[in-house]
């Protein structure tokens, strides 16, 4: 696509700016490092462009602060204080999800990741947000807590112009027949190969 230009265009019917507006379903997937960072670079393109933003991450510890979580609740608090941007929601399964009352341990992981679609599910028909992450969504799919199927049909009639963005490793075959945009990170080199652990500024 030299200059964003597409190899093809489909005879579907569709205008130029039909397709150029139609909502993306991406899937972030691979064994190398990026993943979420990625996701987390396009929805800051959407918050410039006055998205509400929605994040919903399913397997990170509650108590693991990653960066581009305080970076984001500043910028929904600057979107409250000022209209810059777009709003910003972040729930985290490890610590129960903001709309009950439960708090995730051990056990019940398979229920909250569940719960967690279920609420995910209840918004994309609502429309309630313009971009989604579902940082670590592939791992449930994986281990059988929340049904692909299901996932791929909710995620291919959501009706409106509403983006999703999933993160982790070993996306189920189903999901990625189902997106717009497949991306595999690899690993060529990593840090931790040579003994280092992760560092401020690159893994949080």
């Amino acid at each position: 696509m030299p200059k964003g230009v597409p190899a093809n265009v489909p005879d579907d019917g569709l205008t130029t700016r039909q397709r150029r507006n139609a909502p993306v379903l991406a899937v972030h997937t691979g064994p190398g490092k990026g993943k979420s960072t990625a996701a987390f670079g396009m929805a800051l393109r959407a918050w410039n462009q006055g998205f509400d933003i929605g994040v919903f991450q399913f397997v990170k510890s509650a108590k693991w602060k990653v960066g581009e979580e305080a970076a984001f609740r500043a910028l929904g608090r600057l979107h409250e204080d000022t209209g810059e941007g777009g709003s910003v929601q972040w729930h985290k399964m490890g610590e129960g999800w903001s709309w009950t009352r439960k708090h995730g341990t051990e056990e019940d992981h398979a229920a909250a990741a569940l719960e967690g679609w279920h609420e995910i599910s209840r918004r994309l028909r609502a429309e309630e947000h313009g971009f989604y992450v579902l940082d670590e969504f592939t791992y449930p799919l994986k281990w059988g807590w929340v049904d692909v199927d299901e996932v791929v049909e909710v995620l291919t009639s959501r009706p409106g112009r509403q983006h999703v963005v999933i993160t982790g490793r070993d996306a189920p075959p189903a999901l990625m027949d189902a997106a717009d945009l497949v991306t595999e990170m690899t690993k060529i080199k990593h840090p931790m190969d040579a003994g280092r652990k992760g560092q401020r500024g690159i893994e949080w």
